[in-house]
């Protein structure tokens, strides 16, 4: 920049492969699904799974909203909340506690936002697999990356929160 202030970059090379990806939206919804991949493999920390319990997940976000950003489903591929059983349910929302406790204790934030959107209108960019999102919020994390530049700034690399959850659920 000529005669201003130079640009600084900031690199996040991993979100590539989320901005690369295609965006077919006629492709059925359980056709690849990560959420799957991830009950279904045997390396928890290559699909980023962070807990099992007897019916439901706990996934580290690839691509969070903000750090510690956690996904929570059920081990059942399954799209609504009418299609879980009462035990599915309610291990769902035991883990969803769970896990607030854990992220309360290992990284201290002034609050949450817990969600959940139901179908690809509402927001879901996995709409054939239900799960919660729950978002630690601090004072003051945002700022104006976000509304300058459509870009986060996320503090911590998933391999150091998976190790974070991951010791605080042991």
């Amino acid at each position: 920049m000529e005669g201003g202030f130079p640009m600084d970059q900031l690199w996040a090379p991993w979100r590539l492969a989320y901005v690369a990806a295609p965006k077919d939206k006629d492709r059925p919804a359980d056709e690849d699904c990560f959420l799957c991949r991830g009950v279904m493999a045997t390396d928890d920390r290559a699909n980023l799974l962070v807990h099992r319990s007897g019916l439901s997940v706990v996934v580290l976000n690839r691509f969070p909203y903000n750090n510690g950003h956690l996904l929570v489903a059920p081990m059942a591929h399954k799209s609504r909340l009418d299609e879980l059983t009462t035990d599915e349910l309610l291990d769902l929302q035991l883990v969803l506690r769970r896990m607030l406790g854990v992220l309360e204790r290992r990284m201290s934030p002034n609050g949450f936002n817990v969600g959940l959107n139901l179908g690809r209108a509402a927001g879901a960019g996995l709409p054939g697999h239900l799960h919660w999102h729950i978002v630690p919020r601090w004072n003051g994390d945002t700022n104006f990356m976000p509304i300058l530049t459509d870009t986060r700034v996320i503090v911590q690399s998933l391999d150091a929160l998976y190790d974070l959850i991951r010791e605080g659920i042991e």
